[in-house]
């Protein structure tokens, strides 16, 4: 045998085992289970989003936001940025839930936490320059418990627990 076929046999021999190696590797795999049965392989993280989403409505709700982060010592101006950073910060920590939630959901959490900003400005700006943190805390207390429809904290919460139950139905 001359070189020349020497290295096309060469050449043919580990072209084979290449193939056999490629065909051993993908018969050897367990087949991709059906399109249907995919969506079951989130559920887990979908009620888990879920959760996390109730537990952010809790920990934003205004009563349970005011008494977690009271500072008596704190100004007016102080409260207000502490109030709505702490409901940003909160809120941006769990955005990347909106993946495996309904639009109808998040845009409910969503809503909750402007609102909530939105309040917070409102009666900071109303108070005036002689008022401190805790004038503001006892007024955004005030008003909410002055309110005759059911606070919105509870009202998004249902709506993240029917979801959540939907889904375990």
């Amino acid at each position: 045998m001359n070189t020349d076929s020497t290295t096309l046999l060469l050449l043919a021999l580990l072209g084979l085992t290449i193939l056999g190696l490629i065909y051993g590797f993908f018969k050897s795999r367990p087949p991709a289970p059906p399109a249907g049965n995919r969506s079951f392989d989130t559920l887990p993280l979908r009620l888990q989003a879920y959760e996390r989403l109730v537990l952010l409505t809790e920990r934003i709700a205004l009563p349970n936001l005011i008494s977690r982060v009271n500072n008596p010592s704190a100004s007016l101006a102080e409260m207000k940025v502490l109030l709505t950073e702490t409901i940003k910060q909160e809120f941006e920590y769990n955005s990347t839930q909106q993946l495996y939630v309904s639009a109808t959901a998040w845009e409910a959490v969503r809503n909750l936490k402007e609102q909530n900003i939105l309040l917070i400005n409102q009666v900071a700006t109303s108070l005036g320059a002689m008022a401190n943190g805790a004038t503001l805390n006892k007024k955004l207390l005030e008003i909410l418990l002055s309110q005759q429809q059911e606070p919105l904290h509870d009202i998004v919460t249902k709506v993240l627990n029917q979801e959540a139950k939907r889904l375990m139905s």
